[in-house]
């Protein structure tokens, strides 16, 4: 009890704003394994086509960098609380459409893909520079962690309460259709979206100091933070919905879905809150390399044996691995933008919306070696080689992200939290 007290104060001492901006993610944590898990298994239930899976998927990318675009605009306009707020409510607008589709074509599909992608392109963009902006460097690993960690921990809840809801529904004939079941699960989630949008609406931050964030020529540093991007694209193309496609091929139904996906869940979310609690920044390194050579392992392994066992292998070595990855990476992608923003004396957002491009670059790249695959030789195929393939390529963004931290300059005047007006 003494050990949840003293968690508890070092919590409350951090700024306001970033308190709000955790909490608000707490509960939006809940519906993010609905939207990365179960709108796949809902694809693939009733249509059976993994390359439908995929194309949702790429056209959910896709509107992530148009919508970047269009927040940048917005901002000088539109207070930041309210566009995250407005992107979380559209995910279940997509969730809504997606489950009222009478049939699965490719445009149905398309659509709601679009929608969410505007959706997750509101939400990441203001996420990021709220982050940004109520956080420092010294304390960006401690709010990874503690933000993972409720993250980590949904994954253990959420797909074991709906997956099982899902099945068993089914099984008992609850509703004169399966599909009911996935739209009393959409309710559910856009009753949590609208709890967040209003907890964010508590906060005051700040809007980005200059109004320009278009810009076509950056420093060399960022190239190569655009290229470590890239490789994380490459499995982001399909790593949300390949964990549904490989349960519902190799395992077949919801509830080991949300059993496989909790199954690990409880033992990562423990060890990334305290990765974040008690590393420092120059541990990222190590912390990155890790989470990205035990990914590629996991890859590897579910290619060679390729069966029920080696998902629940590769899943585990997913629910480390992913959380780990991100513990890393965004406290290094802010402190790139931190120096640069003051080098080149520019408008953060500016370089958000840039990386996003990145991001869209290495997406396109996963889902066409993903499409090809399936289209051209099987969706076996796919699932098999496809996720080794990008797991091994990314294993080169240890190699570039060390180069990245080289440049940055430890006594470098980065702009710190308490310049963000507080409330």
């Amino acid at each position: 009890m003494k050990s949840i007290i003293n968690e508890f104060n070092l919590f409350k001492s951090h700024p306001r704003s970033m308190r709000i901006l955790l909490i608000t993610n707490l509960v939006y944590a809940f519906v993010l394994p609905v939207i990365e898990v179960f709108v796949a298994a809902y694809i693939m239930r009733n249509s059976a086509s993994l390359a439908k899976v995929v194309i949702y998927q790429l056209t959910v990318y896709s509107g992530i960098p148009i919508t970047f675009l269009l927040n940048g605009y917005l901002l000088n306009r539109v207070k930041i609380s309210r566009l995250y707020a407005f992107g979380m409510l559209l995910s279940g607008v997509s969730m809504m459409i997606m489950t009222s589709l009478k049939t699965l074509d490719n445009t149905g599909i398309a659509f709601a893909g679009l929608i969410m992608g505007c959706s997750f392109g509101f939400f990441w963009a203001n996420r990021d520079f709220l982050v940004l902006v109520t956080t420092n460097d010294a304390n960006r690993n401690y709010y990874y962690g503690l933000e993972t960690f409720f993250y980590t921990l949904t994954y253990v809840l959420v797909p074991v309460c709906i997956g099982w809801f899902i099945e068993v529904s089914g099984n008992l004939k609850w509703f004169s259709n399966i599909n009911i079941a996935y739209q009393l699960v959409t309710v559910f989630m856009i009753a949590l979206t609208l709890y967040s949008s209003y907890i964010i609406s508590k906060g005051n931050f700040p809007k980005p100091v200059q109004p320009k964030f278009l810009y076509f020529k950056f420093h060399k540093l960022w190239y190569e933070m655009l290229g470590l991007a890239t490789l994380k694209g490459l499995v982001q193309g399909f790593i949300v919905t390949a964990p549904a496609m490989l349960v519902m091929k190799l395992v077949g139904h919801e509830g080991a879905l949300g059993t496989i996906q909790s199954g690990g869940a409880i033992l990562s979310a423990f060890i990334m809150y305290l990765i974040g609690r008690n590393t420092k920044p120059r541990h990222r390194l190590i912390t990155f390399s890790f989470g990205l050579i035990l990914f590629a392992l996991g890859t590897l392994f579910n290619s060679l044996v390729f069966n029920a066992i080696s998902v629940f292998v590769f899943m585990l070595c997913l629910l480390l691995a992913k959380p780990l990855l991100d513990i890393a990476y965004f406290p290094i992608q802010m402190k790139v933008i931190d120096y640069l923003s003051v080098l080149e004396n520019r408008n953060q957002y500016a370089y958000f919306f840039n990386h996003e491009f990145g991001l869209y670059i290495g997406r396109l790249l996963g889902c066409g070696l993903f499409i090809f695959l399936a289209l051209y030789i099987s969706d076996v195929v796919a699932l098999k080689y496809a996720l080794p393939i990008v797991g091994v390529l990314q294993v080169l963004s240890i190699f570039v992200a060390k180069h990245v931290l080289k440049q940055i300059p430890e006594t470098v005047a980065i702009p710190e939290v308490d310049l963000v007006p507080q409330i």
